[in-house]
């Protein structure tokens, strides 16, 4: 009983350090979208480019996310979950307490490069720990945990970059991931990484496994594809508010930083409803296409509110926060997906390289916007990504409850 109690403390310790470092990932993952003008108007970007920049900026950030996502990805499989939740927030941490020094916008996109490689082991590494180490029954419940605070760190964001320099901003966030190295000295290691670390005969890490198989291939896209609208809403629909609100006729000027923070606050209790949602229902795919059905509903809301004040758009980001509140649960499908000596690879990929997807998307979004306009964009956008991620979830085989021990050959 002692034993089994104290196994059970280890695991509340796990999830709970995973969800705080998800929490501090968020923080600096969505700072830039929160200060982005206050940052760019001390440099010295023209009103004109402030937009345009901005993309530059977020776009390099995206480009270090697929590249960490890759790296960490495979160091996981390979040498232990721990070594990623040490090293990632060491190189993220670092790098959001240079950013604070940046004088232009050059040297502001390196940083936030070099940051996006680091914040991109950040979220795979700790699902997938909670995913192998919790009870089949209840690992749901872990990971829901994990991004519900996990994503609370967006409200810090806007908190803090409301009040202060947004130099002290980046600091903040380079502090808080320094003090949470402390914090995980304590975690252990996944037993089903030992089990698999054992196994001299079984390829560990290796990315190309994804791509020599089809059906294996194509259940690795799909998990990819199925949180496309999740970053379309806050890479572009929320950070461009400013100019948006501007084509709708807003009363008031809208503000990105508060409108990132209540779409993240909608999507900490979107994230905490599918979660549990998904444990009555015991289908996450059922659960998924629910929420993304819901998402439809509230851009459509968005784009259609001309006149929006303050308060509306408040509450309209809300709204859409929690219809995209699906995020730990895609993870936690791409992380039930795959055997245990690539399931770090895909976990920290998948949803890396569905961030990295909103450089194509908004390439895509560019097109549209010189064509007709930002708001049919958003519109079309939208569209295009929502069909694909509900072609991509009912591509997938459901995995509540299924047993995570076990390799891929």
């Amino acid at each position: 009983m002692d034993n089994q109690a104290k196994a059970n403390r280890s695991v509340i310790f796990l999830v709970i350090v995973a969800a705080l470092g998800y929490f501090v990932d968020i923080y600096d993952l969505v700072l830039f979208s929160v200060v982005r003008v206050k940052s760019f108007t001390d440099i010295g970007v023209s009103a004109e480019h402030m937009r345009t920049e901005g993309e530059y900026v977020i776009n390099m950030q995206m480009f270090g996310l697929l590249l960490g996502g890759l790296l960490w990805g495979i160091i996981g499989d390979k040498f232990g979950r721990i070594k990623v939740l040490f090293g990632s927030i060491l190189m993220y941490s670092l790098a959001n307490m240079a950013n604070g020094f940046a004088t232009d916008v050059h040297t502001y996109a390196i940083i936030r490069f070099v940051a996006g490689i680091g914040l991109a082991g950040e979220l795979g590494a700790g699902i997938t720990l909670v995913t192998e180490t919790m009870d089949k029954e209840k690992r749901g419940y872990g990971t829901m945990v994990v991004a519900g605070i996990g994503l609370l760190g967006a409200a810090a964001a806007a908190t803090i970059g409301k009040h202060f320099t947004w130099q002290t901003s980046y600091f903040v966030g380079g502090g808080m991931g320094l003090l949470l190295l402390l914090l995980r000295v304590g975690t252990f290691e996944s037993g089903m990484f030992k089990h698999a670390e054992q196994n001299s005969e079984v390829s560990k890490g290796n990315f190309f496994m994804l791509f020599s198989n089809r059906k294996r291939f194509l259940k690795y896209l799909a998990c990819i594809c199925l949180g496309l609208p999740l970053w379309f809403i806050v890479g572009i629909l929320v950070t461009q508010s400013p100019e948006i609100g501007k084509a709708l006729g807003a009363k008031d000027l809208l503000n990105a930083g508060t409108g990132i923070m209540y779409t993240y606050f909608g999507i900490a209790i979107g994230d905490v409803v599918c979660g549990f949602l998904a444990q009555v229902l015991k289908s996450r795919k059922k659960t998924v296409l629910i929420f993304q059905s819901l998402s439809v509903i509230t851009v459509i809301v968005y784009l259609t509110s001309t006149g929006l004040t303050e308060n509306s758009f408040i509450l309209i980001c809300l709204f859409m926060g929690f219809a995209v509140g699906y995020w730990a649960t895609f993870v936690t499908i791409a992380a039930e997906q795959f055997g245990t000596n690539i399931r770090s690879t895909v976990t920290t990929t998948a949803p890396n390289f569905v961030r990295g997807a909103l450089i194509p998307i908004t390439f895509v979004f560019e097109f549209f916007v010189h064509r007709y306009n930002i708001v049919s964009a958003g519109f079309i956008v939208m569209g295009i990504v929502t069909v694909i991620a509900m072609i991509s979830v009912s591509y997938l085989k459901e995995s509540f409850n299924k047993d995570l021990n076990y390799l891929e050959s």
